[in-house]
């Protein structure tokens, strides 16, 4: 989650825009003050609406999540894809079975299948293609996870990965202090890594991309053609 309004828009843009997000179910509230209460990362609001406008629009019949946490991303992702499997990974076990419970309680829990592991490890044994991934684990791992998720996604599939601009240190590193780091907030070893990971991101030769500044910036690609390993080469 970003980690104040005004961290990438102007105070009053960034109201207005909180304004208009309509209200959120009971269960996602519920979701979102646990997740406050408890320091645990989830998306913002809004991104957890794009990501279930993104799962209706591309008509996603299979989804990954890198980084289940307590199943926000998950949640929103299966309720806009509702005949889609959603499968999502997280090292976490306890992190697991809260998710587990949220995804009970919304219903969807036949439709999402939980992996405890590391993802750099999970990712090669997923079995079969997806049309979606989301993204938002260990910030120093993005560039790892997508070098591993580009043969497991279709031709066509998206890509999304949350919190690319690291509440504005990416783009302004003095933006964290003399100490180094923000109190209380996001460390600059992860804006370093972020910023490698957008230039790789933006340039890969594989996919069409776009840095979002929604949320705490937001990655967005689409593969447009596929690796030279899943045509058989190197040649």
């Amino acid at each position: 989650m970003k980690h104040r309004a005004d961290a990438l828009l102007q105070l009053a843009q960034a109201a207005y825009l909180d304004r208009l997000l309509p209200p959120r179910d009971p269960l996602l509230a519920e979701m979102e003050v646990a997740a406050a209460a408890a320091d645990v990362p989830i998306a913002d609001p809004e991104v957890g609406r794009l990501l279930t406008v993104l799962a209706r629009a591309t008509r996603a019949r299979r989804i990954v999540e890198i980084g289940t946490a307590i199943g926000y991303g998950a949640l929103c992702l299966a309720r806009g894809a509702p005949a889609a499997e959603v499968v999502t990974i997280d090292q976490d076990p306890a992190m697991l079975e809260r998710a587990r419970g949220y995804l009970e309680r919304a219903g969807v829990a036949d439709r999402v299948r939980l992996i405890e592991g590391v993802a750099l490890e999970a990712i090669p044994a997923l079995d079969g293609r997806f049309d979606l991934a989301w993204v938002d684990a260990a910030k120093a791992e993005y560039r790892r996870y997508l070098d591993l998720l580009l043969p497991k996604i279709e031709v066509g599939g998206t890509l999304v990965f949350d919190n690319l601009l690291w509440a504005g240190l990416v783009a302004d590193p003095d933006a964290c202090g003399e100490d180094g780091e923000d109190a209380g907030g996001p460390d600059p070893a992860s804006a370093d890594a972020l910023r490698a990971f957008n230039g790789y991101l933006m340039m890969h030769p594989q996919l069409a991309a776009v840095v979002l500044p929604f949320g705490d910036g937001v990655g967005l690609a689409v593969k447009t053609k596929p690796l030279i390993s899943e045509l058989g080469g190197p040649f």
